[in-house]
């Protein structure tokens, strides 16, 4: 069963009772209840919602990701469970033991996925795409030719529409804004599974940023990605140039777990395949498997 995602963008208390999430609204005084064991994850975005230390604990216990929302409403906050796998110790020891071969080849599945999904996304847009299918299939192991970057530049100019005049950068105009937030709900739901999958996901198979609690969960999302940049190309062809963030680009971004990917044959909500994803991740650091699995954009 998918987990839900629940988003809170009003005054309101939470707690909890006989394992149920207990939502208190201040402005209408309505009261309802959600099963704790459903939520996958909790979107706190108003400074004036209160929590309670049981509720946080029991969410924590059932493998709930918590994301915080600063003042601007972007997630700048993740809180994850600490021990969310039985076989936990041994799946660290794995992880750890990681020879640098195999986690070069790891990226390189990673990035070669990526860019499959870049190039499928340039055609459902109907942008030329060889370029990108070339790229592909060069990616050697630990990327040594930065295929992912020259990917990025083509990918970047022709995804967005032109008269955006579209540069990628975290801090800059619509429809950055939209992609920092998708990229911030895709990053909490890899984050999640990776505790689950019993990994630490500070350490990275590629980034290293000593400042990053998450560098696992920005390598495993990447070929993921695109899939954010879809919700956030028909946000663009339904809203033109008007891109500051309204209830309905949110509702559309917060539905991206939901969203049906296709992997290793079968149709999955992307909650799902993120799961089968770092499952198979922890099964490549226990020398069991080889092979990634990711989606496949379609």
């Amino acid at each position: 069963m998918i987990k839900r995602t629940l988003y809170f963008g009003n005054p309101a208390y939470l707690k909890t009772t006989s394992e149920q999430l207990v939502i208190e609204m201040h402005d209408s005084g309505e009261i309802k209840t959600a099963p704790i064991e459903d939520i996958g994850i909790l979107i706190l975005d108003h400074q004036q919602i209160t929590i309670t230390q049981a509720l946080i604990a029991k969410l924590l216990a059932n493998n709930t990701a918590v994301i915080t929302c600063d003042h601007t409403h972007h997630p700048t906050g993740l809180l994850l469970n600490l021990d969310g796998n039985s076989l936990q110790s041994m799946k660290y020891q794995a992880q750890i033991e990681a020879s640098i071969p195999l986690k070069k080849q790891l990226w390189q599945q990673t990035i070669s996925a990526k860019i499959q999904n870049q190039a499928t996304l340039l055609a459902i847009q109907r942008e030329e795409n060889k370029y990108l299918l070339n790229l592909a299939s060069a990616v050697k192991s630990g990327d040594p030719d930065n295929c992912e970057a020259k990917a990025a530049a083509y990918y970047w100019k022709h995804i967005i529409p032109d008269f955006l005049q579209f540069r990628r950068e975290r801090y800059g105009p619509p429809p950055n804004n939209l992609l920092n937030y998708g990229y911030a709900i895709l990053r909490a739901v890899v984050a999640r599974s990776l505790v689950i999958s019993g990994l630490l996901p500070t350490l990275g198979i590629h980034h290293r940023n000593q400042y990053n609690a998450y560098c696992l969960a920005d390598d495993i999302m990447e070929p993921y990605r695109p899939y954010v940049d879809q919700v956030v190309c028909q946000i663009i062809r339904g809203n033109g140039r008007f891109l500051e963030m309204t209830p309905n680009m949110k509702k559309a971004l917060l539905a991206i777990p939901a969203m049906d990917v296709q992997i290793d044959g079968q149709k999955s909500p992307l909650m799902n395949a993120v799961q089968r994803t770092t499952a198979s991740l922890a099964k490549c650091f226990e020398g069991r498997s080889r092979k990634l699995l990711y989606p496949e954009m379609e």
